[in-house]
């Protein structure tokens, strides 16, 4: 008689879980590699990082086509390989403007002291480099009358002179309104906030309504009391805080420096 063949048992592997587990600590590597890289400063540093991270996905085969090109976005970042444009590091898309040539801020200055030479004189426009970027500011004292927001008589001549020279540089801007910490409450405003912001408004609407500036380009922004370039417990202080700043974005890591 035959026998019956024994069915064989297949082995079972209980190490199988490893392979899940490699993998999810490689995820949990890269993702807290790329938050790393994203509270990072260090912009170069970001795209070497973001490069290299992007790379080893490919080598394991995570994302499909293996293509150089393809970009990482995370935290709001889109970084591209810097082999995708020969003759470039990298390019961040944080939606800041480029940062500008030195020479580009060079002329700008030139231009802006060559056209507005009076209101420097008198101290009723300030030029400088702060941690900011390139700064315009507007002082009161040539702008507006004390608690109000309308433009005093010739004050909008002067944005429009200041306009037609940002215009030919295609500049991005944000207006900021600044006040001193006097409280104000009266029938118009109610917190040096509302009267901050009016003021910064009255400006951007110079600068677009009336010099035809890309309202795509400009930003507002109301900071009341709460950002002041000097001592408020002086009356000189106070006038100097009362401001408001065409601030050209991308020119911030400028060396801080006055450029009256």
């Amino acid at each position: 008689m035959r026998r019956r063949r024994q069915p064989v048992e297949e082995a079972v592997s209980h190490d199988r879980w490893l392979v899940s587990y490699a993998d999810f600590i490689t995820l949990l590597f890269a993702f807290f590699v790329v938050l790393f890289a994203s509270a990072y400063r260090d912009k170069q540093a970001i795209i070497r990082v973001s490069h290299a991270i992007q790379q080893g996905f490919q080598t394991m085969g995570v994302f499909a086509g293996g293509s150089d090109k393809t970009a990482i976005a995370y935290s709001g970042v889109a970084v591209e390989s810097p082999e995708a444009a020969p003759g470039k590091e990298g390019k961040i898309g944080t939606g800041e403007p480029p940062l500008l040539p030195t020479a580009d801020l060079l002329e700008l200055r030139r231009q802006l002291q060559a056209a507005m030479g009076v209101e420097l004189k008198n101290h009723e426009i300030e030029i400088n480099v702060t941690p900011e970027g390139f700064v315009i500011s507007l002082k009161e004292l040539g702008f507006f009358d004390s608690g109000q927001a309308e433009l005093m008589p010739g004050a909008a001549e002067k944005i429009k002179r200041i306009a037609k020279i940002l215009m030919q540089h295609h500049l991005e801007l944000r207006v900021e309104g600044h006040s001193d910490n006097q409280p104000i409450h009266n029938q118009q405003f109610r917190s040096n906030w509302e009267l901050s912001t009016a003021r910064a408004m009255s400006v951007l609407q110079i600068l677009v309504d009336d010099s035809g500036y890309d309202p795509q380009r400009v930003s507002i922004a109301g900071y009341g009391q709460y950002r002041p370039i000097a001592d408020d417990a002086t009356a000189d202080g106070r006038r100097k805080n009362r401001r408001v700043d065409l601030v050209v974005l991308g020119t911030a890591p400028l060396k801080p420096t006055a450029l009256h």
